[in-house]
């Protein structure tokens, strides 16, 4: 049913890092255990879908086995510009994630915010890490995921024009069956499963979805 809500939840890093981290960007790594724990809890939710950003090698030690285990699948949407680089995947690594049933969608070639940018920039972000995990994975790259979480309506303009059948934001906020915008909650290492619980879970009371709303018409307007 196009109405039916969909609760987006999207991991980054787990465990240590095997590169140095951008700034800002610890607040998103968790602890195995915790993803685990984590993991355990969301299983059980309806309608829940999983992603994962940046493409970081513990997409492979930690999240695909421990995705096999619950039979569950997620999509990966992997930074091209940083395949074979140290602390994240490789080729190899992508072609094991989609053999093993999982989805992969673009995060753009170098994580930097999609909103401004001049030409040759655009292709580069939008074109060619699309088209180098689309060559990688042996399929098309339908989904992308904003870096950063940013967007404008100039940007939402390119995506589409590009035919990119879903974009995936960090809004905080159920989604919708079928929108071609998809807001997620991004796990974050002060999480927890009861956080998250009351995160997503929990109605938005009518102050809330009144900030989300004014928040997101605020992006599309810039």
């Amino acid at each position: 049913m196009p109405d039916t809500k969909i609760i987006n939840i999207c991991f980054h890093g787990i465990g240590t890092p095997g590169r140095e981290l951008e700034e800002g960007e610890s607040a998103y790594w968790i602890t195995e255990e915790k993803f685990h724990w984590i993991l355990d809890e969301i299983a059980g939710w309806p309608n829940v879908r999983l992603s994962f950003d940046d493409g970081n090698t513990s997409d492979i030690e930690f999240g695909l086995p421990a995705l096999r285990q619950r039979d569950l699948t997620a999509t990966f949407f992997v930074l091209a510009g940083r395949l074979e680089t140290a602390g994240s995947l490789d080729p190899d690594g992508v072609v094991e994630l989609r053999k093993h049933g999982m989805s992969i969608g673009s995060h753009g070639m170098d994580h930097r915010p999609w909103r401004g940018m001049d030409p040759a920039t655009r292709d580069r972000e939008l074109v060619e890490a699309r088209a180098r995990l689309a060559e990688i994975s042996g399929e098309a790259v339908r989904a992308a995921a904003l870096p950063l979480g940013r967007y404008d309506r100039r940007l939402l303009g390119d995506l589409r024009r590009l035919g990119y059948e879903t974009v995936h934001t960090s809004d905080r906020k159920v989604a919708r069956a079928g929108q071609w915008m998809q807001p997620r909650f991004s796990v974050r290492s002060d999480d927890t499963p009861a956080s998250l619980r009351a995160s997503a879970l929990r109605p938005a009371t009518p102050r809330q979805r009144a900030r989300s709303a004014a928040v997101g018409l605020v992006k599309r307007l810039r």
